[in-house]
């Protein structure tokens, strides 16, 4: 692969589903198109998937998640926008999780980039949506069908 950043970064991502809504994170750009996303981000050095999640959701959605189970890790090869052009390889964890039943959508303290909001969406709306990645509304709905927590914590 051309171009491709040395390193592998992790990532962590938080699956948050409510009476059948799903918490994601709407972007715009400056050409005014938009993008959905799972809240969550990098996994730091000497921090755990689960304090990397708390941690991102705290700065994106402002406030803590509890983390029920692993649904899902992936590679997937993400282009930059960089001069030249190049490619970041990521493996995301996605994790089922839970926040407090009175939580209201709102940005955090350190949003991402281009983040202008915090929405439930509907699942059967997914589809629609311009997701990010775009391969998120094809294997999402099979993901959460398979309810195998996978993730037994950290090993002391």
């Amino acid at each position: 692969m051309d171009n491709l950043d040395p390193g592998i970064r992790n990532a962590v991502r938080a699956v948050i589903i409510r009476d059948g809504c799903i918490l994601l994170i709407r972007k715009e750009y400056e050409d005014g198109s938009q993008r959905f996303a799972l809240p969550g981000g990098a996994q730091d050095t000497q921090e755990n998937l689960t304090t990397a999640l708390n941690r991102e959701c705290r700065e994106e959605i402002n406030t803590d998640v509890r983390v029920i189970s692993l649904l899902h890790v992936a590679d997937w090869f993400k282009p930059r926008d960089t001069v030249p052009p190049s490619t970041r390889h990521l493996v995301e964890f996605l994790f089922a999780c839970e926040i407090d039943k009175n939580y209201t959508p709102q940005n955090g303290h350190h949003p991402d980039r281009h983040q202008v909001e915090v929405v439930w969406i509907e699942l059967e709306k997914l589809t629609s949506l311009p997701l990010w990645p775009p391969s998120l509304a094809e294997f999402l709905p099979r993901i959460l069908q398979e309810k195998t927590a996978v993730y037994p914590g950290i090993f002391d």
